[in-house]
């Protein structure tokens, strides 16, 4: 069986269609176009996580604190949020989220206020240096995923977007609680 090259000394990995003969021959009723799917999608995820991840630390910032960037600049302006908020939808403790926060407010990539409507609330805001750290990040994410697609015209993009998206649809109608942590798999 071919492996998949890899660098000196790196666990290899199968091949997709050496991988896909394996699982036919030890559960012959596999169906290989869906394994070819699925095994494929596994892999591009992987391998993209780790390309965005070492964008992260080049960047200087972690994956948890990326996200935090991320929902604030997805509410829209002023990027404000209490932790409470941030928490749910990140799906984190409370507890988890204070320690991110608090890195971020380290690093100068956020504040901590009170508001001044509801003395007993926090408001988490981005300062302008943690949105440009996220323009950053999406400017290094752009140029990967251009160079990803680049061998997709316009119509073979949009139509792999589609069918993503349908299966994306299948996987939360029959698993709704599939898009938080998978704290329940540890």
């Amino acid at each position: 069986m071919t492996a998949a090259a890899g660098s000196a000394g790196a666990p290899q990995e199968l091949d997709l269609d050496a991988q896909i003969a394996a699982y036919q021959r030890e559960f012959p009723e596999v169906d290989p176009q869906v394994e070819k799917v699925v095994t494929a999608l596994g892999r591009l995820n992987r391998r993209m996580n780790v390309a965005y991840g070492r964008q992260l630390v080049d960047l200087g910032i972690s994956n948890a604190e990326w996200e935090v960037l991320k929902a604030l600049v997805v509410v829209g302006r002023p990027y404000r949020l209490g932790p409470g908020d941030l928490a749910k939808r990140l799906g984190l403790t409370p507890a988890a989220m204070t320690h991110r926060i608090d890195r971020l407010v380290t690093e100068g990539l956020v504040t901590r206020e009170r508001d001044e409507a509801n003395r007993v609330r926090v408001i988490v805001e981005l300062t302008d240096e943690g949105r440009e750290k996220w323009l950053q990040t999406m400017r290094l994410a752009a140029a990967f995923e251009d160079d990803l697609l680049q061998d997709l015209n316009t119509s073979e993009r949009a139509a792999l977007g589609e069918i993503l998206i349908r299966l994306l649809r299948r996987v939360e109608d029959s698993q709704p609680d599939a898009g938080g942590r998978l704290e329940d798999l540890d």
